[in-house]
C-alpha cells in the first residue's frame, strides 16, 4: 500500500465522518462534528495498519487482519455509551450512539479500500438521520412522556380530581409520586404522563391548575 493510497483513505474518513457529524451537531448532540470525524479517521487507520501488518509479516507469523478491526467494533462501545443518558422515563442518546458505531465500521471499509460500500453507507445514513426524524416523530408521538410537578392542599380526594381532569383529556398517569412538604406547604405530586400527539402540554397544565387548592404547576421535562 502506498503512502498516498494511505493518505487517500485518511482523508475519506475525514471527510465521510464529518459529514454525519455535522448533521448530529446541527441537532445538538452529544457527540458531534469532531466526535464523529475522529472516530472515522482512527478506525480507517486502525485498519490501515492491521492491513499493513499483515502485507509484511503473513509470509513469517500467523497474522489475522481483521484482528484489530474487531476490537474496534467492540471498543466503540464504551464511547457510544457515554452518550446515553436517562431522562425520567425517555432514554435520550441512543440514536448517537449507533451512529458512532456504524461511523467506526465505515472507517474500517475505508481502511480496507471498500470506497464504494463505505460511500453508500454514508448516504444512506445522512438519508436516514435527516428523514426518518420527521417521520419518527409523526408514528412514535403517541409513546411520548411528559413530566408535571403539582404543589396542591393536603386534603382529600386530591389524586382522583387530578386523575379525572386527565382522563377527561385523554392522557394516561404512566407513573405517581406523592411527597407531603414540611409544615403546611401542602402536597407535592409528581406525574409522568403519556399524551395524544395532539394535546400540548400547555393546555395540561392550565386544566391542572384548575384542581381545587392548586397552588403551583410546574413541567418538569
Amino acid at each position: 500500500m502506498s503512502e498516498w493510497e494511505i493518505i487517500l483513505r485518511l482523508a475519506l474518513a475525514c471527510f465521510m465522518g464529518a459529514l454525519i457529524g455535522l448533521e448530529r451537531e446541527s441537532l445538538n448532540r452529544p457527540a458531534g462534528l469532531r466526535t464523529y470525524t475522529l472516530v472515522c479517521m482512527g478506525s480507517a487507520l486502525a485498519m490501515i495498519v492491521s492491513l499493513d501488518m499483515y502485507y509484511q509479516y503473513h509470509h513469517t507469523v500467523n497474522a489475522d487482519p481483521g484482528r484489530i478491526a474487531a476490537q474496534v467494533v467492540s471498543g466503540i462501545g464504551f464511547l457510544g455509551a457515554g452518550t446515553i443518558m436517562r431522562e425520567g422515563a425517555n432514554i435520550r442518546g441512543l440514536t448517537t450512539a449507533a451512529g458512532l458505531w456504524v461511523v467506526a465500521c465505515i472507517g474500517l471499509a475505508i481502511g480496507a479500500g471498500m470506497y464504494v460500500p463505505a460511500v453508500v453507507t454514508t448516504a444512506l445514513i445522512l438519508f436516514v438521520l435527516i428523514y426518518f426524524f420527521k417521520f419518527e416523530e409523526k408514528i412514535t408521538a403517541f409513546r411520548e412522556y411528559k413530566g408535571f410537578v403539582l404543589v396542591v392542599e393536603d386534603k382529600p380526594g386530591q389524586v382522583g380530581r387530578i386523575g379525572s381532569i386527565l382522563g377527561d383529556m385523554g392522557v394516561l398517569i404512566k407513573n405517581i409520586q406523592l411527597e407531603r412538604l414540611e409544615g403546611d406547604e401542602g402536597l407535592e405530586v409528581e406525574l409522568l404522563l403519556q399524551m395524544p400527539p395532539t394535546l400540548p402540554p400547555s393546555m395540561v397544565m392550565e386544566e391542572l391548575s384548575k384542581v381545587p387548592g392548586c397552588r403551583e404547576v410546574e413541567r418538569i421535562n
